[in-house]
C-alpha cells in the first residue's frame, strides 16, 4: 500500500540534524528522497552525522552511526562532488525529475557552486527549493554558526530552565534541531502543495533561529510578557514553582506533576484524603507558591511517592485525573507495553548493523501508512541506479562513480 507521498521525489542536500529530519519525514511517508552526499576531499565523506555516535559496537564507523541511521531511513544515497561540472550536470538532470530540493549549506554556497536558486529555477520553474540556515539567507548573522546549545539559548526557553542558584539548562540532545526540522518539513510540504496546485516554484528561506524562536514551548508567553511589561521568566528557586509541581523521587525513579495545585480536590482523593491536607490553607494560591509551604507539603508527599513505583503513582494519578507522568529510562520506553502494543518501533535489516529497531511512525494512517522500505543508506549505495534513472548511459555512470572514488582515494592518501 503506497504512502501519502508516494510518487514525490526530493533531492536532499541537507546535513546533520534539522534538514535530514525534515526529509526523513518525507521519506518515511513514501517519498523517494535522494540524499546527495559529499565525497572525501578535505574531510570525511558523506553527511557529517555519520561521524557522530552512538556507534554500534562502540567504535566510530561511518556506517554504524545511530544518529545518521535514525535521521536517514528510507532514503537513497548518491555521492556527488558539486565542485565538478559533470557532477553539477548530474544534479541538474536530477532536478528535472524531482519535485522538491532541500539544502542546508551556508548562505551563498549553492550559488558559488553554480547550482543556486537562479539556476534551479531557470532549469525547472515549478520546483521549490527549501534552504535551512542558522539565521537565514539574508540576516546580518547569516554567516554565524549555530549548535543545538546556542540555538536553544538564543531562541528557546533556556533562560527559564533549571534552578535559580545554578546555570540554565537546555533540552537533552539535539531536541531544538529536531523541532526545527519538524517545522521545516511543514514549510516544505506547503511549498510542494503550491507547486502541485499552482505550478509555482519558490525559494523558501528558513532560519533555524526563527523556527525555534516562534515555537510553542513557553516562548510566546515569555516573549509577550517581556514585550509589554519587561517581565522576564525566572528559573524556579527549587525543583517546584508551587506545591505538587515538578519532579519527585519515587521507589524506582522519578515522576513529574504539572499544575496539580489547581485541582487540589483531585489530589486529596488521590492521597486518600489525609488529615494534613484538609487544612484550608492549602487552597490559598499564595500559600501554594510559598517556598516554606512547598517544603512542608513535600515533607508529607515525598514518603507517599517513595512507597510507590512510578507506574503505581501514574495509575493513581490517572484514576483521579491528576496531571502526572513517569520519567522513563530509554530501556523502559523500549520495553513499554503501550509502545509495543501500538507497533511503534520499526525494525530494519542493515548490512553493517544487522537487525535494528528504532522509533517509528509518528502517526497511524490506515489508507496511506508509513513504511520501513529500507534502512539508512550506506555511503553512495545507490549512486549507480540513481544516475542511470537520470538518463546517463553505463559509461557515463561509471565515469561519475569513478571520479568520486578517485577523490576519496586521493583524500585517504
Amino acid at each position: 500500500m503506497p504512502g501519502p507521498l508516494d510518487g514525490v521525489t526530493v533531492l536532499d542536500l541537507s546535513e546533520w540534524i534539522a534538514g535530514p529530519y525534515a526529509t526523513k519525514l518525507f521519506a518515511d511517508a513514501g517519498a523517494d528522497v535522494i540524499k546527495i552526499e559529499r565525497p572525501a576531499r578535505s574531510g570525511p565523506a558523506g553527511d557529517p552525522s555519520r561521524g557522530v555516535g552512538p556507534f554500534h559496537g562502540g567504535a566510530p564507523h561511518p556506517e554504524k552511526s545511530g544518529t545518521f541511521f535514525y535521521f536517514n531511513t528510507n532514503k537513497r544515497s548518491l555521492v556527488l562532488d558539486l565542485t565538478q561540472e559533470a557532477a553539477r550536470e548530474a544534479f541538474l538532470r536530477l532536478v528535472d525529475r524531482a519535485d522538491l530540493v532541500v539544502e542546508s549549506f551556508r548562505p551563498g554556497v549553492l550559488d558559488r557552486l553554480g547550482v543556486g536558486w537562479d539556476r534551479i529555477h531557470a532549469r525547472k520553474p515549478e520546483i521549490a527549493l527549501v534552504s535551512l540556515a542558522p539565521f537565514g539567507q539574508e540576516s546580518p548573522y547569516r554567516n554565524y554558526k549555530l549548535t543545538d546549545l546556542t540555538l536553544f539559548g538564543m531562541c528557546g526557553e533556556m533562560y527559564s530552565m533549571g534552578v535559580q542558584d545554578a546555570e540554565p539548562i537546555k533540552m537533552y540532545g539535539t531536541a531544538a534541531l529536531v523541532q526545527s526540522g519538524a517545522s521545516a518539513a511543514a514549510a516544505a510540504m506547503a511549498a510542494l502543495t503550491v507547486t502541485e496546485t499552482q505550478g509555482i516554484g519558490q525559494h523558501v528561506d528558513l532560519a533555524l533561529a526563527d523556527l525555534q524562536f516562534n515555537g510553542t514551548d513557553r516562548r510566546h508567553a515569555a516573549e509577550i510578557g517581556y514585550q509589554f511589561s519587561g517581565r522576564k521568566s525566572l528559573r524556579a528557586a527549587g525543583t517546584a514553582r508551587q506545591i505538587l509541581g515538578g519532579v519527585y523521587f519515587c521507589a524506582d525513579g522519578y515522576v513529574m506533576f504539572v499544575s496539580s495545585a489547581q485541582y487540589l480536590d483531585r489530589v486529596r482523593a488521590m492521597l486518600g484524603d489525609p488529615d494534613w491536607l484538609r487544612d484550608p490553607k492549602w487552597d490559598d494560591p499564595a500559600v501554594q507558591l510559598d517556598p516554606d509551604a512547598i517544603g512542608e507539603f513535600d515533607a508529607y508527599f515525598l514518603p507517599w511517592c517513595l512507597d510507590r513505583t512510578k507506574r503505581e503513582i501514574w495509575t493513581e494519578a490517572r484514576a483521579h485525573r491528576v496531571l502526572c507522568g513517569p520519567l522513563f529510562t530509554v530501556a523502559e520506553l523500549f520495553d513499554d507495553e503501550h509502545f509495543r502494543g501500538r507497533g511503534f518501533f520499526a525494525e530494519f535489516e542493515h548490512a553493517d548493523l544487522g537487525r535494528v529497531e528504532i522509533p517509528g511512525r509518528p502517526v497511524i494512517m490506515s489508507a496511506t501508512p508509513w513504511q520501513n522500505r529500507r534502512p539508512a543508506p550506506r555511503l553512495g549505495e545507490h549512486s549507480r541506479e540513481i544516475l542511470a534513472e537520470a538518463g546517463f548511459d553505463a559509461a557515463a555512470v561509471e565515469g561519475l562513480v569513478a571520479s568520486e572514488a578517485a577523490f576519496a582515494a586521493q583524500a585517504a592518501s
